[in-house]
C-alpha cells in the first residue's frame, strides 16, 4: 500500500494506491493449502454454522480462480486518499460528479464489510445520466474506511466509538470543501449516520438508511424477556419481532464475542479459511445465499464478490481491529437515538429485520421517505445496487432545491 508521505499540514489530504507483495498471496494460498478441517456438521441444513460443504468449495475457488490483482486495479483506478482525522489515518474514495450541484454523499460500510460493498453505485450515483437518470440526480461519493477496518489505520488506544466516528466524518467531510451533504449507511454505517444526525452538524441535510434503528422500548423490553410477540402488532410489526427474536437466539453470537472479548480472536488472523467462515456467518439470510453463490446460483452477489471482501480483510490483518468497533459501541443497537433531522429509509425484506413503517414513523419525526423493497438483504448496495441507487435518487429529489 502506498501513499504521499504525511505533510506538515494536519489536515492534508494524500493521493493513495494500494498494492499488497506477491509474497503476500502466497502465503494466503499456502495458507488456505495448509486448513487443518473439522468433520462436517452431522447435520442437515446450518443449524450448527457454516457449512463443511460450503467451505470446501469456496477455499477451491479461493485457491484456483479468484484474483485479487483485479480487484487492486478496480480500486487504484479509483481516486483513493488518505488524511489524518484525530489522529488516526483514514482512508477514502471521493468521486465527484461530473455534473454541476451534485449532492454530496458519504456513504459508510459495515461489519463484516468494506469499501468494496459500495463500488457497485459509485457509477450510477455520479454518473446518472449513463445509468437511467437524470443530472439532477447526480451525487458526489465519499466512501471512508471505518477505523481498524481496510486501509484505515487501527486505533492504538481506546475511543474510536460510532460517535467519535460520526464526528470524524462531518470533519472529512468539511475538509473536502461541502458545507452541505448527507450520509448513508447500513450495520455500522447506520449507527455512524444516525449519530451523525444526533449531533446533527449544521451542513449536514439528512440521512438515509437500510438498516435503521427503529424498535419500540416495549418491543426491545419483550425480546430481551424472549416472550412471544405482544398482542396487537400489526402484520409487519408481527413479522419483524420474528426475525428479531430470531437472530437474537440464533444469530447473534458472533457479535456478543467482539463486542466482550475481540482480542481472543487471534484465529481469525492466522486462518484464512477461519476468518472466511466467521464473515459467511453473519445473519442466516446473507449466508443462505452466499451459500447458493458457491453451489453455482446466480444471485447479486457472485464468489469473486465475497472473496474480494474477506482477501482485503486478511491482506490488511484487519480481524480483530475491526472486531473492537463491537466493544467500543455502547450504544443499543436498533433503539432509536431521538433525530430531529430529515430521514429516508429503505427496507430490503431480507435484512436482520425488516423495519415496519409505523416503528420508522415513530423513531423518525422527520421521515421524509419509506420504501419497503421487493428483493435484498443485509449488503443491499452490493447485492441490489440498481434498487440502492433509485432509492438515493427517490430519497433525496425534495432536497435538492
Amino acid at each position: 500500500m502506498t501513499s504521499e508521505p504525511r505533510a506538515a499540514e494536519p489536515d492534508a489530504v494524500r493521493p493513495f494506491q494500494v498494492h499488497f507483495p506477491d509474497d503476500a498471496l502466497a502465503d494466503l494460498r499456502r495458507r488456505i493449502t495448509a486448513t487443518r478441517w473439522p468433520t462436517p456438521e452431522p447435520v442437515a441444513g446450518a443449524s450448527q454454522g457454516v457449512q463443511f460443504a460450503t467451505m470446501r468449495k469456496l477455499a477451491e475457488y479461493w485457491q484456483t480462480e479468484h484474483d485479487w490483482r483485479k480487484v487492486e486495479a478496480r480500486l487504484n483506478g479509483l481516486p483513493m486518499f488518505l488524511t489524518e482525522i484525530d489522529g488516526l489515518d483514514i482512508h477514502f474514495i471521493h468521486v465527484r460528479s461530473k455534473h454541476p450541484g451534485a449532492l454530496p454523499v458519504i456513504i459508510t460500510h459495515g461489519w463484516p464489510g468494506s469499501v468494496i460493498e459500495q463500488l457497485k453505485v459509485i457509477g450510477p450515483l455520479t454518473d446518472p445520466t449513463s445509468h437511467g437518470g437524470t443530472a439532477e440526480d447526480a451525487f458526489d461519493v465519499v466512501i471512508p474506511s471505518l477505523p481498524g477496518h481496510g486501509f484505515s489505520a487501527k486505533p492504538s488506544a481506546t475511543g474510536w466509538d460510532p460517535q467519535r466516528i460520526a464526528r470524524a466524518w462531518t470533519t472529512l467531510m468539511k475538509r473536502l470543501g461541502y458545507d452541505r451533504f448527507i450520509a448513508q449507511g447500513g450495520d455500522w454505517g447506520d449507527a455512524v449516520s444516525e449519530q451523525m444526525a444526533v449531533q446533527a452538524p449544521p451542513e449536514l441535510v439528512a440521512i438515509h438508511t437500510n438498516m435503521p434503528a427503529t424498535v419500540p422500548d416495549e418491543i426491545a423490553k419483550a425480546l430481551a424477556a424472549g416472550e412471544p410477540a405482544p398482542a396487537g402488532l400489526s402484520t409487519e410489526e408481527r413479522n419483524a419481532y420474528e426475525q428479531l427474536d430470531f437472530f437474537y437466539k440464533h444469530g447473534l453470537g458472533y457479535a456478543q464475542e467482539m463486542a466482550n472479548r475481540p482480542q481472543t480472536l487471534y484465529g481469525l488472523e492466522d486462518s484464512p479459511i477461519g476468518l472466511a467462515a466467521w464473515m459467511l456467518d453473519h445473519d442466516a439470510r446473507s449466508y443462505a445465499l452466499i451459500a447458493r453463490v458457491f453451489d453455482g446460483a446466480s444471485e447479486g452477489l457472485t464468489r469473486d464478490d465475497i472473496l474480494d471482501n474477506v482477501t482485503l480483510y486478511w491482506l490488511t490483518g484487519t480481524a480483530v481491529s475491526s472486531a473492537r468497533l463491537y466493544w467500543e459501541n455502547k450504544l443499543a443497537f436498533f433503539a432509536p437515538k431521538h433525530i430531529a433531522i430529515p430521514v429516508a429509509v429503505s427496507v430490503f425484506p431480507d435484512e436482520i429485520y425488516a423495519a415496519p413503517r409505523s416503528w420508522a414513523e415513530q423513531a423518525f419525526p422527520k421521515l421524509i421517505h419509506f420504501n419497503r423493497l421487493p428483493k435484498g438483504g443485509h449488503f443491499a448496495a452490493w447485492e441490489q445496487p440498481a434498487a440502492f441507487t433509485a432509492e438515493l435518487r427517490a430519497a433525496f429529489r425534495p432536497l435538492r432545491a
